[in-house]
């Protein structure tokens, strides 16, 4: 475990690989932490990649500096976390990867400091929210994928993650991906990250804020400002999705194309959920090899 003060957080992280390889960064989601990527960081590590799997803020031993700062989980404030983490590394252009809210952190800085960005592995596309438009209502499928979200919306909610966090995320696995077979040795893992003092803060203000019912850090309003824009991302990008995903089934043929300007691929995991870098660290792997290998 490593600690390294970079923007608004002392952000606590692992390494895997030699200190001298081509650098990858690969960022969890919620509910779960480092752990995703237990399949996926020694592999690439293996192949000489320097992998570096960071703790989002509100997760595991990473802190803010602040007590101040507001205990945002806004998407600005993702790839703020992740930028500042480039930089506070020393690390001029990296390979990205992330599923969820690390997704979503990839996906700002991909979308906003391209430079920064060797290849883009996002698990869902275009992983950003529009605010706009997120507070019309989708079909009701979607809204009751969407039943945690406006769960946390409400102060039983709220009262609900602080006294069940861990049952909760248990759940939450079990239904967005029903084909993957975990024991509590796995689970058990990943849960002490919720222990973290603004874990709640985090996930309560995440899912209020990105349907305009909770207001962002003004630290970060520029870069919400400009996410508003909806940016095409232009970096090398490959997209993994999976059929068996309970909270975000995949986009239809063609959808994710017109959001990318260099998409080198679209794959649907047939018999994976959510969760895939856990039920297939070998695509994830794979696609990263393809990026490192073609950019």
């Amino acid at each position: 475990m490593r600690r390294v003060r970079a923007g608004q957080l002392e952000t606590a992280y692992v390494e895997h690989g030699p200190a001298d390889g081509a650098p990858v960064l690969l960022l969890h989601g919620y509910p779960d932490d480092i752990h995703a990527w237990d399949g996926v960081a020694p592999a690439l590590a293996r192949r000489g990649f320097r992998v570096i799997v960071p703790y989002l803020r509100g997760y595991g031993p990473t802190r803010f500096l602040d007590a101040a700062t507001p205990r945002s989980g806004a998407q600005a404030a993702l790839g703020a976390d992740l930028l500042a983490l480039l930089d506070a590394l020393a690390i001029p252009r990296a390979l990205l990867a992330g599923y969820d809210w690390g997704g979503r952190a990839c996906c700002v800085v991909a979308a906003l400091w391209p430079e920064r960005v060797r290849g883009l592995v996002t698990v869902g596309g275009y992983n950003l929210h529009d605010v706009a438009a997120d507070i019309m209502p989708a079909a009701p499928e979607q809204e009751q994928r969407y039943w945690y979200q406006w769960y946390f919306c409400t102060p039983r909610g709220e009262a609900g993650l602080r006294a069940n966090r861990a049952a909760l995320a248990r759940l939450l696995w079990r239904l967005w991906s029903p084909h993957y077979h975990f024991d509590d040795v796995t689970f058990a893992a990943t849960a002490r990250s919720f222990d973290n003092p603004d874990h709640v803060a985090v996930v309560i203000h995440s899912y209020r804020v990105r349907y305009g019912w909770a207001d962002g850090d003004p630290a970060h309003a520029a870069i919400e400002a400009s996410l508003a824009q909806r940016p095409r991302i232009d970096v090398p990008a490959i997209v993994l999705e999976g059929a068996a995903d309970g909270v975000r089934p995949p986009a239809p043929a063609g959808a994710h194309a017109p959001r990318f300007g260099d998409l080198r691929g679209a794959r649907v995991l047939d018999g994976v959920g959510h969760f895939l870098p856990r039920e297939a660290p070998e695509a994830v792997v794979a696609a990263l090899e393809a990026l490192a290998a073609s950019a």
